[in-house]
């Protein structure tokens, strides 16, 4: 396939692009935009490997939690306001409050191997698999 385009569940941009020009402006821009965390997961025979794009956070302010299979990846924005006297705001569109995503894997994970490295606004995430327990058949008697 050739042609592979992502939708937006909310009609996507063209939708929104074409409503704007019949109501005023105000009515699309909130006082809290949606945050969005962007999201690589790629796997191989020893583990996988997480890519999430959390630009403007601070590495104190992301917390990740794993619990067996499922990841948990949390961020906080915090607002930075450099207000000058006599001086006004007149449009801001820099973002501020929290970001969550949850995701599970195939797999479970072992946390004592886990290892995340937070650079350029990008989280990277190690995540060695667990060994998988033997399976063995019982004899019945």
């Amino acid at each position: 396939m050739s042609n592979l385009r992502l939708l937006d569940p909310t009609f996507g941009d063209n939708f929104e692009h074409a409503f704007r020009r019949f109501f005023p402006v105000s009515l699309f821009d909130s006082d809290q935009p949606h945050l969005k965390m962007r999201l690589d997961v790629t796997e191989d025979a020893k583990a996988y490997k997480v890519k999430a794009d959390i630009p403007g956070v601070k590495k104190e302010d992301i917390s990740v939690r794993v619990d067996g299979n499922l990841v948990q990846i949390e961020a906080e924005a915090r607002s930075e306001k450099e207000t000058r006297e006599g001086e006004k705001v007149l449009r801001s569109e820099r973002y501020y409050g929290t970001i969550a995503r949850s995701f599970s894997l195939g797999q479970d994970v072992d946390p004592a191997g886990v290892h995340a490295k937070y650079s350029d606004g990008v989280l990277t995430l190690d995540l060695p698999k667990k060994a998988r327990s033997d399976t063995r058949q019982i004899d019945v008697q």
